[in-house]
């Protein structure tokens, strides 16, 4: 499975560095949410820098759905997922592979965001530990979830339209989790904010395990 795993994440990373469809694409798309975001809200930095935590992974969300259609789009062409099904790779495999490939994009990602909220809404970073416990939770549980319906639909002529409707529901939690332990982090809150990791690690690890267990059927109704 681990193995499996590899080749999948490793393929999918070659496609998206030799297309750059994340860099070209999905990064300034994020990063024109941030700066939307800005002129929707008063210039005032200070209002932006209350809302950033919010804000920055409503970004990350829209973009996270970008991954995941890019991430099912290039089995699409030319019969590749039937070359998935005859491959016999571990569905368990492939699973983990293709969430491991969008995590790391979301990450790398995150990191650009990061940047762009500093600089745009003048944000003073601080926790640094909640920060990277909440950011490395939160993006495996968009990132299995992702992967767990953007398969589901990925046979579907409507599936540019039903994934967000599908999955924006469901990661209602992640983005209410990820902010407010942000906010706890960055001392907008008085939460306890390994409170909000510890649900965040909850559904990351539901949507693993899910993904795990029933991908290889999903790919086969797909």
């Amino acid at each position: 499975m681990w193995r499996d795993a590899v080749l999948m994440a490793g393929k999918d990373l070659r496609i998206e560095a030799r297309s750059r469809v994340a860099i070209n694409q999905v990064a300034p798309f994020a990063v024109v949410v941030l700066v939307l975001f800005g002129f929707a809200l008063e210039p005032d930095r200070g209002v932006l820098a209350q809302a950033a935590p919010g804000l920055f992974w409503v970004a990350v969300l829209f973009a996270g759905l970008l991954a995941v259609q890019r991430s099912f789009a290039v089995e699409s062409a030319d019969a590749a997922r039937d070359g998935l099904r005859l491959s016999a790779l571990d569905p368990a495999g492939i699973f983990l592979g293709k969430a491991a490939a969008v995590a790391l994009e979301l990450m790398g990602l995150e990191a650009l965001l990061t940047a762009g909220v500093v600089v745009l809404y003048g944000t003073d970073l601080r926790g640094a530990a909640l920060l990277l416990a909440t950011a490395a939770t939160a993006t495996v549980g968009l990132a299995a979830c992702g992967t767990v319906y953007g398969v589901l639909v990925a046979g579907l002529r409507v599936r540019e339209t039903l994934l967000p409707l599908l999955l924006l529901p469901v990661v209602a939690p992640v983005l209410l989790g990820a902010t407010r332990a942000c906010e706890a982090a960055l001392g907008q809150s008085l939460d306890d904010g390994w409170r909000w990791v510890t649900l965040l690690g909850v559904f990351a690890v539901l949507y693993v395990t899910l993904g795990i267990l029933a991908f290889g059927s999903l790919l086969e109704e797909a």
